[in-house]
């Protein structure tokens, strides 16, 4: 059952004020932490809202096969991380936006899969990196009017990015490889990001 939005944060977003330019709220966290979830209901709380997820900006296998990180997919390195943050630049002005989204089933990005229309005042950003201190992703904390970063337990998220993979047809073998060689490194780089979010939450 999924877990309401938490007192302490509908108290957060009722506080922040209102801007000319577009509220950008981040939700940070590892792989598996539940961080869609929770931006779809942030979404679903505030008034004329709308999530954008970085997955989009997955650079394309073929680009990671040159080099020789495909097998890293999802780490930061394997996304476009200078074109991620000239959307969330132009996200803050009270524009229609077109943005590209992540094709799961077909292991693609979708150019302009999604659209953030002008009316729009709240845009809820969700990802993996965007609280990191190395460049160019430690550009983005400038823009969030409110970061927040869903902890989960790291045996936790080990036992969800496992089933995630069994969920996929995967052996036990086959998703214990998928996880401990590239999913778990990139939950600790994400977990080490935490301090720099406003709020913490526990996604547990």
């Amino acid at each position: 059952m999924t877990r309401p939005v938490s007192s302490d944060v509908l108290a957060l977003l009722k506080s922040l004020p209102t801007t000319q330019n577009r509220r950008l709220i981040a939700v940070a966290g590892a792989p598996a932490s539940g961080k869609s979830t929770l931006a779809e209901q942030l979404a679903e709380t505030l008034p004329n809202a709308a999530v954008v997820p970085m997955d989009g900006f997955h650079l394309d296998n073929e680009v990671l096969i040159k080099r020789d990180l495909l097998a890293r997919k999802g780490a930061p390195q394997t996304f476009d991380a200078k074109g991620f943050v000239a959307l969330v630049k132009a996200l803050r002005e009270p524009l229609a936006i077109s943005y590209p989204t992540f094709d799961r089933s077909n292991d693609c990005v979708v150019p302009d899969g999604g659209r953030v229309e002008a009316d729009c005042q709240t845009v809820i950003v969700e990802g993996n990196y965007l609280l990191l201190n190395t460049a160019p992703w430690d550009q983005l904390r400038e823009f969030w009017s409110l970061s927040i970063f869903l902890d989960v337990p790291f045996n936790v998220l080990r036992e969800r990015l496992l089933q995630r993979w069994h969920d996929h047809g995967y052996s036990e073998a086959e998703a214990l490889t998928k996880a401990e060689s590239n999913d778990l490194p990139n939950a600790r780089v994400v977990l080490n990001s935490k301090a720099n979010a406003t709020h913490v939450v526990n996604g547990a």
